[in-house]
């Protein structure tokens, strides 16, 4: 749930914001048991995580560390997110992982990341994913101030791929912003990974959802009204306001304080700049 508004400042641009790395997740696969360290050609201990030999810390979320991992006899690199049970101290936090691990387990669409293989051990919970190698879309934005519109509707376009797999499924992501769309290199150009399903939830039968969750700055109107709503419909939402900033460098609605940032979502009112062709203003509408 967010909190209530405040005068508290926010930092809702586009390029800023503390976190650092990736923020990479997303899964499918089976449970083992995890294996005794390893030694390396050298003889020293090395620390490995089943057939993963562990590596720099990628990123850092609420309960542990996603690290670089390389499967000792083939050398494939993969992200390794690591869990630690001693984080999961609600109930919520073990229903969030449990519900994560399952809807990815079901996963077999390109623009979501893959999950290989689930580690169980006594005191954390392994995630071994795909490795998406060239970081969050939130840094590709950062790093290009902002996107040519043919590039930005080929990162658009592999998105909605990927949210209408979801949906057909009849699951809501919740949290859809760029910091939770991974890029991954391939011969046909950068493909998009969804990744971070912690706050996603199934609307089986057309249920519709209550809960106010994801980040504020991409929710839709009825999330910050406290309506109930259908998580197809927000997640749209969320998919407009990325492809603004794509093309634009920074948000559709931003303001330093958040009951301000609240009213201007509610209203529904932004401006788009010059450079935008109305065939993109049209899509945002």
């Amino acid at each position: 749930m967010w909190p209530r508004p405040s005068n508290k400042p926010r930092t809702p641009r586009v390029g800023h914001r503390p976190r650092p790395g990736n923020s990479q997740t997303g899964h499918h696969g089976r449970y083992s048991n995890y294996r005794p360290q390893y030694r390396d050609k050298c003889g020293s201990r090395a620390r490995t995580v089943g057939h993963y030999l562990m590596g720099r810390t990628l990123g850092e979320g609420s309960f542990g560390k996603v690290r670089l991992g390389t499967h000792i006899l083939t050398g494939e690199k993969v992200a390794v997110k690591v869990l630690e049970k001693s984080r999961l101290v609600e109930a919520a936090d073990v229903q969030r992982v449990a519900r994560e691990i399952k809807i990815l387990k079901r996963n077999r669409h390109q623009n979501i990341i893959q999950l290989f293989e689930v580690l169980d051990t006594p005191t954390a919970i392994y995630l071994i994913m795909e490795n998406a190698d060239a970081g969050e879309m939130f840094n590709y934005i950062v790093r290009n101030k902002r996107v040519e519109e043919l590039q930005a509707c080929r990162f658009f376009h592999q998105i909605i791929d990927g949210a209408e797999y979801l949906h057909d499924m009849e699951v809501t992501h919740r949290d859809l912003k760029p910091e939770n769309l991974l890029l991954q290199s391939s011969t046909h150009g950068l493909l998009v990974k969804i990744v971070d399903f912690g706050l996603s939830n199934t609307h089986d039968g057309g249920t519709l959802l209550q809960t106010a969750c994801g980040s504020p700055c991409y929710a839709a109107p009825e999330m910050i009204a406290g309506l109930r709503y259908w998580g197809p419909k927000a997640d749209v939402w969320s998919m407009g306001v990325i492809l603004y900033a794509l093309v634009c460098g920074y948000l559709p609605f931003e303001d330093s304080n958040t009951a301000t940032l609240y009213k201007k979502i509610m209203a529904g009112t932004y401006t788009c700049p010059s450079w935008i062709s109305s065939e993109v203003r049209d899509l945002i509408s």
